[in-house]
């Protein structure tokens, strides 16, 4: 048997190897006898279905559960769990996935466009449709062939904060800044300041390395060097790491931070546990500040495009931010272009004495 307990859930998950693949899925019991049982009744199935080409069913529900359970304890399973509530409303979860139709997905597609929800909504709502089926389909449940409506999304603008912006930010977060109805700052309790000093930190860190919200959010002191100055970044989206090189002022923050710790994670909880996904309070501190247009995320392109402005390829920066395609970092491509440009004239400039 190779029944396993994760940190962030109270059910056994079945996990074992067989016939050279992995299997691991969510029991969804707290009961240990009867995650062993569905373990041998798992093993049975995959026997049957190699030597006697047999294949259980399942419904739309069903597999939308097991992927999101798949996903528990990573960055993107608080959205998912959320579009599987949208789904679970508007799509037939009780029929089986072998007789689930492309007319289904069609006519919620125009459904949905039709309540005037946005077309990236509606977009993340069929990718977890198309995720749960591939991944059924994985598992060895018998589904049917499905053609995915296609919806093209207009790519925004590519929006960067300003030097004057990023201090505008920052004084909004200032830990130690003067708020109305909050006692001054030496009166202030241990939890108020550790919450403050998050929020700024965490601007901090994510704009001088351009990693996105939840991989720094999240991050453990065993992936921190202080002697070696360097992070050892987990990406989790693309499954790869990086390792990056901390500014001056990360590596003053992080060693502030390191002398005050008491949990295993940079940034915890008050249970001293991960921090999650909570960005209230930047959120906030971005309208506040004025930013428009402005998400947390826009901290990551902020990083990017001062290093394509300042004269890195965007093959070196796609390195820093962790991409599998060039395709994704070639948005900077034309902020690139225009250092190249300038560099042109520049180069004329000295041929022409």
């Amino acid at each position: 048997m190779a029944l396993i307990k994760r940190s962030n859930s109270t059910f056994w998950y079945i996990q074992f190897q067989l016939f050279g693949k992995t299997h691991i899925r969510s029991s969804r019991t707290t009961s240990k006898k009867a995650a062993e049982q569905m373990e041998i009744d798992w093993r049975a199935k995959l026997h049957a279905e190699r030597y006697l080409g047999e294949k259980d069913s399942i419904t739309l529900k069903a597999a939308v559960e097991q992927f999101c359970d798949s996903k528990v304890g990573t960055p993107n399973y608080t959205n998912l769990k959320a579009s599987s509530n949208i789904v679970g409303r508007l799509m037939p979860l009780t029929k089986q996935l072998d007789q689930l139709t492309s007319h289904d997905l069609e006519r919620f597609k125009r459904d949905r466009l039709a309540q005037g929800v946005k077309t990236q909504t509606v977009k993340h709502n069929l990718n977890l449709v198309k995720a749960a089926w591939k991944y059924a389909k994985k598992l060895g449940y018998r589904v049917g062939e499905l053609e995915f409506p296609q919806l093209k999304t207009p790519r925004a603008p590519l929006r960067y904060i300003t030097a004057e912006e990023e201090q505008r930010l920052l004084s909004c977060l200032d830990p130690k800044r003067e708020i109305k109805r909050i006692p001054p700052y030496a009166e202030r309790s241990d939890e108020l300041k550790r919450m403050m000093h998050d929020a700024y930190d965490l601007v901090i860190l994510l704009l001088d390395t351009g990693a996105r919200y939840s991989e720094i959010a999240n991050i453990e002191w065993a992936r921190i060097d202080l002697d070696d100055q360097s992070i050892r970044l987990w990406r989790s989206k693309v499954q790869n790491e990086t390792v990056l090189y901390m500014s001056k002022r990360v590596f003053e923050t992080l060693t502030r931070r390191k002398a005050e710790a008491t949990s295993a994670f940079v940034f915890a909880n008050k249970k001293g546990g991960p921090r999650g996904y909570a960005s209230l309070a930047i959120r906030k501190a971005i309208q506040n500040a004025g930013l428009k247009d402005c998400k947390i995320h826009t901290l990551r392109h902020t990083h990017a495009s001062r290093l394509v402005q300042n004269g890195m390829s965007v093959y070196e920066v796609r390195e820093v931010l962790g991409h599998t395609d060039i395709k994704t970092t070639m948005r900077y491509a034309h902020l690139e272009a225009h250092q190249v440009m300038s560099r042109a004239r520049d180069v004329i400039n000295r041929l022409n004495g």
